[in-house]
């Protein structure tokens, strides 16, 4: 994978340049690794191949190299979607500004790990609804699951996903990844196909077909007897928001058959056994 720049490791280039070093390390991949970077007037090296500097740089932007520069890891396809850079390492996306993944209190992808642990992935087929960065399908993975089925219906979020060095990128035949619509391509599902069921919509007022009850019936429909569903709502403030989301998910997914209880940012649901 060819680097990628965020301005704390931009600068950290600049600045040996300026300071006449040969090298410095720095991480090339949002924090996963560091490396050893040669340092020249003209280019920067690293895995023998040259960069040029990028003399501007944004805050909140993540840069990857096309081949012949530094460009901003963004789409514009009706609607702005951008990869950013997190305290943690591991990025968030936005949808029109709107942040898709919570990074104030923990890393997105320790997030994921938390949330997935709910379903207890070992050994189980899951059903991953709305598959963004991948970070519960990489949970998934690395807890242990069977199979993960994970839908995408942007391919603007796929192409950011495909960037992302957090993200499940390397062949795995446990994860099967479909580009569309979750509420769609669900009704090809078999009944009770899936031991477990990760669902993290966008928010109710960008996907509200998500958070229906013809959705929520359909889950039930797709998901075996005792299986565990999370279900991300977040945590917005009812006196602002005027709506009790988790409550509102909750008496629908109870319609559906479900037992519920609210768990920090979501719902915890149960089959019926």
């Amino acid at each position: 994978m060819h680097p990628l720049l965020i301005l704390s490791v931009n600068q950290a280039l600049l600045s040996a340049r300026t300071d006449g070093r040969d090298h410095v390390e720095c991480s090339l991949d949002l924090g996963r690794t560091t490396q050893r970077v040669r340092i020249e007037a003209e280019l920067w090296f690293a895995d023998a191949q040259a960069y040029p500097y990028l003399e501007r740089c944004k805050e909140r932007t993540i840069y990857h190299w096309d081949g012949e520069s530094f460009e901003p890891v963004a789409r514009f396809g009706g609607s702005l979607l951008k990869l950013v850079p997190t305290d943690w390492g591991a990025p968030t996306f936005e949808i029109d500004g709107i942040k898709m993944l919570p990074t104030a209190q923990c890393s997105p992808f320790d997030d994921a790990i938390r949330k997935v642990g709910l379903i207890e992935p070992r050994g189980k087929t899951v059903l991953d609804t709305c598959g963004g960065l991948g970070y519960f399908a990489q949970a998934c993975l690395d807890g242990g699951a069977l199979r993960i089925l994970s839908f995408e219906k942007n391919p603007d979020v796929l192409w950011l996903r495909s960037l992302n060095p957090w993200s499940p990128n390397q062949p795995d035949d446990r994860l099967s990844v479909t580009l569309g619509d979750v509420t769609e391509r669900i009704a090809d599902l078999p009944d009770a196909s899936v031991d477990a069921v990760l669902h993290d919509p966008p928010r109710f007022g960008i996907a509200g077909e998500l958070y229906s009850q013809v959705f929520y019936d359909q889950l039930a429909r797709v998901l075996r007897p005792r299986g565990r569903l999370f279900h991300y709502t977040g945590s917005p403030n009812k006196l602002t928001s005027r709506r009790d989301v988790p409550n509102e998910v909750s008496t629908r997914l109870k319609r559906a058959g479900f037992s519920t209880e609210v768990v920090g940012d979501g719902v915890l649901a149960r089959a019926r056994g």
